[in-house]
C-alpha cells in the first residue's frame, strides 16, 4: 500500500463498500423474487453471492487499501500499528457514504425506490451474541491467515463469510459500516435503525475480543 497516496486509499476503501453492498442488497432483492418464498433458497443466494464477491473485491482492493470496507477491521489495523490514526479515522467515513451509495445502487438496478428505511426488525440478545461470535471469527480469519498464509486471505474471509451467514442467527453481518447501510433498505437484507445500534456494539465487543486473543495465541515466546 506504499505507493497509494490518502486519497486514493480513501476511494478503494468507498467503492469496495459500494460494491459490497450492492451485491449485498441486489442478492437479497433477487434471491427472494426467485426463490418462491423458499427464505433458504433466498439466503443461499445472498450468502454465496456476497462471499463471492468478497473474494474479488479483497484481490482488486487489498493492495491499495487493504480493503477492509469495514471499520472494525480498520480500528483493529489501526491499535496494531498497520495503518496511521489519521488515516485510520478517515477510513470507517469512507466505508459508510460507499456503503450507503451501494444500497441505492442496488435499489435502482431492481426498480425499487431509491430511499427506504427497513422494518426489518433484528433485536434480541440471540442475535447481539451471534454478531459478537461472527465478528470474533471474522477478526479471526483475517489475523490468522494473514500472519501464516496471506495469499489465502481473500478466500478465506469468503468463505467465512458464507458460512457465517448460515451459522449465526443474525446472518452475520459483522461490519458497522454494512449494519448502517442495510438500516436504508426496506428489503431482504434490511435491518431496522433501532436494531443497528446493539449489532454494532457486538461487533465492536467481537473485534476487540479477537483481537487480545489472538495477540496472545499469535506471539512467540522469547526463548533464551
Amino acid at each position: 500500500m506504499g505507493g497509494f497516496d490518502a486519497l486514493r486509499r480513501l476511494t478503494a476503501e468507498s467503492l469496495g463498500a459500494a460494491l459490497l453492498l450492492a451485491v449485498v442488497i441486489g442478492s437479497g432483492i433477487m434471491g427472494e423474487r426467485l426463490a418462491g418464498g423458499n427464505t433458504a433458497i433466498a439466503l443461499l443466494a445472498n450468502a454465496l453471492a456476497t462471499g463471492a464477491a468478497l473474494v474479488v473485491l479483497i484481490g482488486v482492493f487489498g493492495p491499495i487499501s487493504g480493503a477492509h470496507f469495514n471499520p472494525v477491521v480498520t480500528l483493529i489495523t489501526a491499535l496494531r500499528r498497520e495503518i496511521p490514526w489519521r488515516l485510520a479515522l478517515a477510513y470507517p467515513v469512507a466505508q459508510i457514504v460507499g456503503a450507503i451509495v451501494g444500497v441505492w445502487v442496488a435499489h435502482a438496478m431492481f426498480g425499487a425506490p431509491i430511499l427506504q428505511i427497513s422494518t426489518h426488525s433484528r433485536a434480541g440478545g440471540a442475535l447481539a451474541l451471534s454478531e459478537v461470535v461472527a465478528t470474533f471469527g471474522l477478526i479471526v480469519t483475517i489475523l490468522g491467515t494473514a500472519r501464516f498464509r496471506p495469499e489465502t486471505t481473500a478466500k478465506a474471509v469468503g468463505l467465512y463469510i458464507v458460512a457465517a451467514y448460515w451459522f449465526t442467527a443474525s446472518t452475520a453481518f459483522a461490519n458497522p459500516a454494512v449494519t448502517i447501510a442495510r438500516c436504508f433498505s426496506n428489503t431482504f437484507a434490511g435491518i431496522a435503525p433501532s436494531s443497528a445500534p446493539a449489532f454494532i456494539a457486538a461487533q465492536l465487543i467481537g473485534a476487540l475480543l479477537a483481537a487480545s486473543v489472538l495477540g496472545w495465541l499469535l506471539k512467540a515466546e522469547k526463548t533464551s
